[in-house]
């Protein structure tokens, strides 16, 4: 095991890391911005380090900055968490050269599986099912039109570059195409410097089913179960939930023992997410591979009592797997809703500022994963992301109940702050949510409603 770690992140998921680490003896370096310097990982951390402005451009995406910082406290690792670099196969190039290990695949798999366009390429190699689309990318508007042709409206076109939901522009007739297609590139050109995209099949009742994955450098790999995600807004996740309700155990044991296929395939090792779409007849579709810790990974801790960091620094530094396929075993239900600092009242806009009053929920079988405290200043450089509640139950309807309990208790407040809390509360009363048979429309659709009156928090 590693003696020290550097986390490369911050927010939450930083904090989440730096507990991980404390508890298997790892000293750990927390790095932050000048607008992070009061943040609860600073606090925590056995040392830290600023490591520029603001912008994450210069301080969290900024690998000369860190890799000194690691070189500075001696370091021998890097956690990289989840957006800025943990899918950056250069910074994880940069690391090694510079004697440092990225927690995760090696290089050159992430800059495989980054490009969703040779991620599709190898995975339909190794069997794993793909929508109706191109497999290579499209150059050219006539292309484009020829593939859409030939798989029927509509369509969605996606950058091969693309992540955290950007990227994609769905197109419903052949007159919006080329103009579709041109914005598309454009916008991938200034978003991600590559241009190149591609087109699938778009599937507007779908189910977005994710399956975790663990490998390590040894050749064995094994699957933790399945997440729904299909709770977006704008291709952004909201409420997580596993195993993946209202689908047949052969459909979730088929696409399980496929995501671990694929992931040898290539010669994974590491925390893996593997992301389906699942239609209407069960049938499902491989999207995208996401080669690090997603946000939604405590929905798999609750349900399997597995703690995935920890896996993650044994796997990185040599261990073989610990734990064998039939010793994994999937109890319960739990349901995460993300909290973040937005008014959804105002087409979710960002609402930075002071948080004066911060009261997180408790009771049985309640995980809240969170970096904010009573005083935190909510800036406006960063994603809004707050809080994660997370909740285990026996059964699907008690978690719900537990997760609406949760959401009454949990208190947010200062002058202009909003949060997401009473549209979660929207999502959870939704009945066709509670049944488990909805799609990723789910949220157009409670936008497009009748308003549900906010329950007042639990005194």
């Amino acid at each position: 095991m590693f003696e020290k770690i550097l986390i490369a992140n911050r927010g939450e998921i930083a904090l989440r890391v730096a507990r991980a680490c404390r508890e298997l003896g790892v000293r750990t370096v927390a790095v932050y911005s000048t607008a992070d310097a009061d943040s609860a990982v600073v606090r925590f951390a056995d040392e830290a380090v600023c490591i520029g402005p603001p912008a994450g451009r210069l301080s969290y995406q900024n690998p000369a900055a860190i890799v000194e910082a690691a070189r500075l406290t001696g370091a021998e690792a890097v956690h990289p968490g989840y957006g800025f670099l943990s899918e950056d196969a250069d910074f994880a190039e940069i690391c090694a050269d510079q004697g440092l290990l990225l927690i995760g695949p090696r290089p050159e798999v992430m800059s495989a599986l980054a490009d969703k366009a040779t991620a599709r390429t190898l995975m339909q190699s190794a069997g794993l099912p793909l929508l109706p689309g191109s497999v290579e990318t499209v150059d050219s508007p006539a292309a484009a039109v020829a593939v859409a042709s030939e798989i029927g409206y509509p369509v969605i076109i996606k950058v091969a570059a693309g992540g955290g939901g950007r990227g994609m522009t769905v197109v419903r007739s052949p007159a919006e195409l080329p103009r579709a297609y041109a914005r598309t590139r454009a916008d991938a050109r200034v978003i991600f410097g590559d241009d190149r995209v591609y087109l699938e099949r778009y599937l507007a009742q779908a189910r977005h089913v994710e399956v975790q994955v663990l490998c390590d450098g040894h050749g064995n790999g094994v699957h933790l179960g399945t997440r729904d995600c299909s709770v977006q807004r704008r291709h952004q996740k909201l409420v997580e939930e596993g195993p993946a309700p209202a689908l047949s155990a052969g459909t979730l044991d088929a696409m399980s023992s496929a995501a671990v296929r694929g992931a040898l395939s290539v010669g994974y090792s590491g925390v893996a997410t593997f992301e389906f779409l699942v239609d209407e007849a069960e049938r499902f579709y491989f999207m995208e591979i996401n080669s690090r810790i997603q946000v939604e990974h405590p929905v798999t801790e609750m349900i399997t009592g597995i703690d995935l960091v920890h896996e993650q620094l044994y796997v990185a530094s040599g261990v073989p797997l610990r734990l064998r396929q039939d010793e994994v075993q999937v109890r319960g239900v739990a349901v995460e809703c993300r909290v973040n600092v937005e008014d959804p009242d105002r087409d979710f806009v960002p609402t930075p500022g002071r948080i004066e009053r911060f009261r997180p929920p408790g009771g049985p079988f309640t995980r809240v994963d969170t970096h904010g405290y009573p005083g935190y200043v909510v800036g406006p450089h960063y994603d809004s992301l707050l809080a994660k509640v997370v909740v285990w139950a026996p059964e699907r309807d008690l978690a719900l109940n537990r997760m609406e309990r949760a959401l009454d208790e949990f208190e947010v407040a200062g002058p202009g702050v909003r949060t997401t809390i009473p549209f979660l509360r929207r999502v959870l009363d939704d009945a066709p949510f509670r049944k488990g048979r909805y799609s990723t429309g789910l949220v157009e659709r409670v936008l497009g409603g009748p308003a549900t009156a906010a329950r007042p928090p639990a005194a």
